[in-house]
């Protein structure tokens, strides 16, 4: 399928065939690069995608423990150097 550079403002686009987005089923935000001298488009990922399920699964392991649970209190410089302003 072809398609024509447009002028958009001081940019450029295109227009992306509706069949072409229901194939690929891209919708919302997206991410463009560069490879190899062609344009991929793919969808935008979200920075913690997925940290719910893992959290969950690492819970049902029982793998979810505090690594410093021993530092869970006040230290001696918390009760005796700290000053509130």
């Amino acid at each position: 399928m072809r398609a024509r550079i447009i002028q958009i403002g001081n940019s450029r686009g295109i227009r992306i065939a509706k069949p072409l987005l229901e194939q690929t089923g891209l919708h919302g935000d997206v991410e463009i690069s560069v490879r190899n001298g062609a344009l991929l488009i793919h969808p935008a990922t979200r920075p913690r995608a997925g940290w719910a399920e893992a959290f969950k699964e690492m819970a049902e392991r029982g793998d979810d423990a505090l690594l410093d649970a021993e530092a869970r209190g006040l230290t001696r410089w918390d009760e005796d150097e700290w000053e509130w302003p």
